[in-house]
């Protein structure tokens, strides 16, 4: 199905420059929206008008650690919608982020730093700036989040945000619920992406840099859970499968609060509903 030119509405999606972004904005503008697929360098929007979608439009810089390419995303987005004569924006996608492997004592600290600005105080500036929009529309914010309420070792850089989110989402569902403006978290599991190999690279690297007196505390368990971890992400779910759910959540007349996609994401979303005490247990025999 797609949208009918008589229903066009203009969206925005951060982080777009590759992975469930990229996936995203490529679905969403064969069918029928308006897509503005943010990215922090001017090649990577290269790359994306490269894709010959006449409905698709990079917007760049975006750095969400920069307040400044906040602002001047919304002045250059509202001035794109007037000139096509749109009510407004129909939905925000609340997508970027990365994320590493590290167990909480190694992290670094720095990156950390960033991906909290990124995923956290970022989203939060997105909202603000893009709401006036959201409403002329009758829009909607999505995000794009793992199931974080419960913990998982050595992905803290990406649960801890993810918790974060999870929490702005439900609060804004209840800020802007008299507003008719739906906040829907499109909660995944293990997604197939280019970040899986990025961040294995990244873990080998670190591996030769963290001190080996701390890191022989951790050794033999996060060798295991990088085993293990092989054998989840041959059973990762394709990005495209993600879009297909955004997809529904942004067609559907009375949007669900949550949708779940991805390779054990109806798992965790279960553990969430159990008492917190027998979550951990559970997680406690498998790590």
């Amino acid at each position: 199905m797609n949208i009918s030119k008589d229903q066009r509405r203009a969206i925005l999606v951060t982080g777009c420059s590759s992975g469930i972004g990229r996936a995203l904005v490529r679905y969403l503008a064969s069918r029928g929206f308006i897509v503005f697929a943010t990215v922090r360098k001017e090649a990577d929007a290269e790359r994306l008008r490269g894709l010959k979608e006449p409905d698709l439009v990079p917007v760049a810089p975006l750095d969400l650690t920069h307040l400044d390419d906040v602002c001047r995303a919304a002045l250059e987005v509202g001035h794109e919608i007037e000139r096509r004569g749109l009510p407004g924006l129909y939905a925000l996608i609340n997508n970027a982020g990365g994320g590493f492997v590290a167990p909480v004592e190694l992290m670094d600290i720095e990156k950390f730093q960033v991906e909290l600005e990124a995923r956290v105080l970022g989203s939060v500036a997105m909202v603000q700036a893009f709401l006036p929009m959201l409403r002329r529309a009758g829009g909607r914010i999505l995000w794009i989040v793992t199931p974080a309420a419960i913990p998982t070792p050595y992905v803290t850089s990406i649960h801890a945000c993810d918790f974060a989110a999870n929490c702005l989402a439900r609060t804004l569902g209840l800020e802007l619920k008299s507003q008719k403006v739906p906040s829907i978290m499109i909660r995944c599991g293990g997604i197939r992406t280019e970040a899986v190999a990025k961040s294995d690279r990244e873990l080998e690297e670190s591996w030769k840099h963290w001190p080996p007196d701390r890191l022989a505390f951790y050794e033999g368990a996060l060798r295991k859970w990088t085993r293990d971890m092989a054998g989840f992400d041959a059973k990762r779910t394709p990005a495209e499968k993600v879009a297909e759910v955004v997809f529904k959540a942004l067609t559907a007349k009375r949007p669900r609060s949550r949708y779940s996609v991805g390779h054990m994401a109806r798992a965790a979303a279960f553990l969430e509903v159990l008492p917190p005490s027998w979550a951990d247990s559970i997680l406690k025999t498998r790590f």
